[in-house]
């Protein structure tokens, strides 16, 4: 069976500011390097049987993902359709605003000028029928962002909007998936 890994880069200035980076274009902070650099080492000693590395254009998914490739030799590949969300107003805005929250559970909201989830989720999960469909049992290691955190484990997993809403995961964590 082929196996799908996935993981969200390091850490950002403002992740650490508590800011909404959706398709702004953020650098890693000096942890977020290390996170990477430390990731890499432990796919390196580990027993995951990653083929290659599909990554985010994103800077912050694109040098984690190097850092990952440095570690271990895994190819690695851009593709375009890992990129986060676009927030449209909401970017460089409080994660944790009370606004922010309620207008992330509107599925079919472009955020003034940016992206719906329904229309994300159509992106990813044609990314991931596209690998499901590949000949070959290849084993992928996705490296993006918690919005397509929240995406995949939806593919993967019934969730309530609320749980879709309320999903997320550290930076430089990695989830296992069975496609």
């Amino acid at each position: 069976m082929k196996k799908l890994y996935f993981t969200r880069h390091g850490q950002t200035v403002w992740n650490v500011e508590n800011k909404i980076c959706g398709s702004t274009d953020i650098a890693l902070t000096q942890l977020g390097h290390e996170q990477a650099i430390e990731l890499g080492r432990q796919i390196a000693a580990g027993d995951y049987g990653i083929d290659e590395i599909l990554y985010s254009p994103l800077i912050r998914a694109a040098e984690t993902a190097r850092h990952i490739h440095e570690e271990t030799g895994i190819p690695m590949r851009q593709e375009p359709r890992l990129k986060e969300q676009n927030f449209g107003k909401w970017e460089s805005t409080p994660r944790d605003g009370a606004e922010f929250q309620e207008a992330k559970a509107q599925f079919a909201n472009h955020y003034e000028g940016g992206e719906s989830m329904l229309q994300m989720a159509w992106r990813i999960y044609n990314l991931l029928e596209d690998i499901r469909r590949e000949p070959e049992d290849k084993t992928y290691l996705l490296v993006a962002h918690n919005g397509i955190a929240r995406i995949l484990q939806s593919y993967f997993q019934d969730m309530t909007n609320e749980e879709f809403a309320a999903f997320g995961i550290r930076n430089c964590q990695v989830l296992e998936y069975e496609l």
